[in-house]
């Protein structure tokens, strides 16, 4: 599963590095307004249909994970053709020739790296709670309602709370996901598929449309080094609240799940917009950085500090 996982990601990334070269290739030199709205566009939509990936995944590993593979498969075939048909045969040519991996290390470009490095670091920030803990947390069943004081048959699966199931060995409810933690809201695998589904399509229609709900009415476009430490800025507010909700709010220290729930959303979905701004702002930033007869590396590049914010952050 892992090795599978790890050419999905090479696909993946290829797909994204692809897809922002072509918006500098295809924006007259310059057209920084338009550079930025294609950017923004092609990264939002992308981002939202990974997102109703995520729910279709989630809901189809309850009938199996093999048709939850085929499924994602069919989908990829159907694309194919228009990939292959569709597309300019000259896009993705090198003009000179390839670059060669030393030339893939040149630092050279000073904007570039800082935003390769500032990238490094907005992902980690984000993968180390949102992407392995806080699924656990949403699935992970409330910590009084496990252990000895909870016995329970294997007969009757429904003795014990969301999120938690019979030990047969045991004759007691306990987590369904072994070393899972307790704590949490106990919801659904569906549901939270639909949650974290939910919060990428929310991302990725904002990062869409950030040129003209955001920036243009707060005369920030196109965007530039000062509006993307701004944002940055702002991008601390929502995991430092949700840090001191979780820690100090009566509704987590006594357990009250509605309003957890709803904490969490309010958390989750300011998070998502402000980081989509970000991300936005940071995808434009990086097309209009890269060198011309570079795009392809300069983005490549920019994407792999991306993969090693998500790598320090998981």
């Amino acid at each position: 599963v892992t090795i599978a996982q790890m050419f999905a990601g090479i696909a993946k990334d290829l797909t994204k590095l692809g897809g922002k070269t072509v918006t500098k290739i295809v924006t007259p030199e310059g057209r920084h307004t338009r550079l930025f709205q294609l950017v923004s566009l092609l990264t939002g939509w992308k981002n939202s249909l990974k997102g109703v990936g995520y729910f279709l995944g989630s809901a189809l590993l309850e009938v199996s994970y093999e048709a939850a593979l085929g499924f994602m498969i069919g989908l990829i075939v159907i694309a194919m053709p228009f990939a292959i048909f569709g597309l300019d045969k000259n896009l993705g040519t090198a003009k000179k020739k390839n670059s060669s991996l030393k030339e893939i290390f040149v630092l050279d470009n000073f904007n570039l790296n800082v935003l390769s490095l500032a990238r490094l670091f907005l992902f980690a920030s984000r993968d180390f709670w949102f992407e392995v803990p806080l699924p656990f947390y949403l699935r992970s069943p409330n910590c009084l309602a496990l252990g000895p004081f909870f016995p329970c048959s294997p007969q009757d699966i429904d003795q014990c709370t969301t999120g938690a199931v019979c030990d047969p060995t045991l004759d007691y409810c306990t987590n369904v996901n072994e070393g899972g933690g307790c704590g949490g809201t106990g919801l659904g695998k569906v549901v939270v598929g639909a949650f974290l589904g939910g919060y990428i399509i929310l991302y990725g229609q904002v990062q869409s449309w950030t040129p003209q709900l955001v920036t243009n009415p707060l005369q920030q476009t196109p965007p530039n080094k000062v509006t993307e430490v701004f944002w940055g800025m702002i991008n601390c507010f929502p995991t430092m609240v949700g840090a001191i909700v979780v820690y100090a709010s009566g509704v987590f220290v006594d357990y009250i799940l509605g309003g957890m729930i709803a904490w969490l959303v309010v958390i989750i979905v300011t998070f998502a917009i402000i980081f989509a701004i970000n991300s936005s702002i940071h995808s434009f930033l990086v097309v209009k950085y890269a060198k011309s007869d570079k795009v392809a590396t300069s983005v490549g590049f920019y994407y792999m500090s991306n993969a090693v914010g998500r790598l320090v952050g998981t």
